[in-house]
């Protein structure tokens, strides 16, 4: 079980090591640990929660994806705690404890992939394997300080992996250093060498920056300035993304009138995108786990019992809907940034939230947050969330999007830009205090 010894972020320890010739492979001697979701032979899958693990056999195979880094000569540590079924980006375990946040130990870890997160954050681990469907890799990374990457939809393999909602499930992964995220990527998504390619724009979406409680210009002003010196300024695009999808989406009208056009504190038109992919992923969960739930009437913790029993009661109305929206985004996405933009927005809405904080002061938190996250997860785009040091002691991050299938592109950008964006961090960190 969790132990605080290791910030409480692993589950069980184990040691998967690589064959004998792994000194020569591009991992190699790097270690890793896997979220409690992913299947290792021998091993039962828990997916967070105590009665799953005790009515569920042990795996009789390795999950590909975990196979990949072991076969590039990364050694397995062990499994790590994780939010349970996967529904929510806290990071908090009723059964489990919640691991300890090595950023800000008064603060939540981020989830649903806490415990890889931590173990990354807290140099347990090189790097850490999570899965992300609402945004379970790119929320703690954020909240932890480090890197986290949401592959493009579909671009690894999810077999072996339990399924929350398979309309936006990816696995994702952590870590400190970008030569170690691009290397792992690249195992992960089986690319080959290739040299970078220099961004044609970065757009600002300006209006998802206003969602941030952190100063805009905390946020921007590291990544404009270090695209500036690198690349030229001329690259900088200003964005207001919310009307753009309002009117490239008609999809989403239905979901427009659902009470998201009120929302003063949100962007409509995302607000509505948010409302879309919660609907399919609560449809989806239900297909995938409403039987076992139903049978097993397993304990849940405050939020997940609630968030399951919302998922039990969905209908398959609007799901046409839903993936039409999918469609669409992803289209008006490619034509807005082609096939060498990038997206910038706030990975999250601010700071994470306090340890055991009443899930009602959190609820525009969330809506922020997951119109913000339902961007790559609708439109099926990849994104990496990049620490950008502390504002006020607490981490900040901005994350970086790009089309569909251009994971090799953006995992090149984020090394070529890291070490002047540490440098632009420390400036604006200077002139914060």
């Amino acid at each position: 079980m969790a132990r605080d010894s290791d910030y409480g972020a692993f589950m069980e320890k184990f040691l998967l090591q690589p064959s004998s010739s792994a000194h020569k492979l591009p991992l190699n001697p790097l270690t890793f640990a896997v979220k409690d979701i992913f299947d290792v032979d021998g091993h039962v899958t828990g997916f967070g929660n105590p009665d799953w693990l005790r009515t569920h056999p042990a795996a009789t195979s390795t999950a590909p994806s975990v196979s990949a880094v072991l076969s590039q000569g990364a050694t397995c540590v062990g499994k790590t705690v994780m939010d349970e079924m996967a529904y929510s980006i806290n990071g908090e375990n009723i059964h489990y404890g919640t691991p300890r946040n090595p950023c800000v130990p008064d603060r939540v870890p981020g989830g649903s992939s806490s415990g890889s997160a931590v173990a990354v954050g807290a140099k347990l681990v090189d790097f850490a394997l999570g899965t992300d469907t609402g945004g379970s890799v790119r929320v703690p990374a954020s909240y932890c300080g480090i890197l986290g990457f949401r592959p493009s939809h579909n671009a690894i393999s999810t077999a072996g992996v339990i399924p929350m909602a398979q309309s936006f499930d990816t696995v994702g992964w952590f870590a400190r250093d970008p030569v170690i995220l691009n290397r792992v990527g690249r195992a992960l998504l089986h690319l080959p060498d290739v040299g970078p390619v220099s961004p044609t724009r970065i757009i600002i979406a300006e209006d998802c920056f206003q969602l941030s409680t952190i100063p805009t210009d905390r946020i921007t002003q590291p990544l404009v300035k270090s695209v500036e010196k690198l690349f030229g300024g001329h690259l900088v695009k200003h964005a207001v993304l919310g009307d753009y999808v309002k009117d490239k989406v008609p999809s989403l009208k239905p979901f427009m009138s659902k009470g998201n056009a009120d929302q003063d504190y949100n962007i409509p038109s995302l607000a509505a995108l948010s409302s879309a992919m919660r609907l399919l992923q609560r449809y989806e969960f239900k297909i995938n786990h409403g039987e076992w739930v139903s049978t097993v009437k397993p304990d849940l913790g405050p939020g997940i019992a609630e968030r399951v029993r919302e998922a039990l009661m969905t209908t398959d109305d609007s799901m046409d809907i839903c993936h039409s929206v999918k469609t669409e985004l992803r289209a008006a996405l490619i034509a807005l940034l082609g096939d060498f933009g990038v997206l910038a927005i706030p990975t999250v809405p601010g700071p994470p939230p306090k340890l055991q904080t009443e899930a009602t002061s959190l609820e525009t938190f969330r809506a922020r947050a997951f119109s913000l996250l339902s961007i790559a997860g609708v439109s099926g785009f990849c994104q990496v969330s990049i620490p950008l040091g502390l504002c006020d002691n607490l981490p900040v991050a901005i994350s970086l999007l790009a089309k569909h299938g251009s994971d090799g592109f953006l995992l090149n950008l984020v090394e070529t830009l890291y070490d002047t964006l540490k440098e632009e961090i420390f400036i604006a960190e200077r002139r914060s205090y």
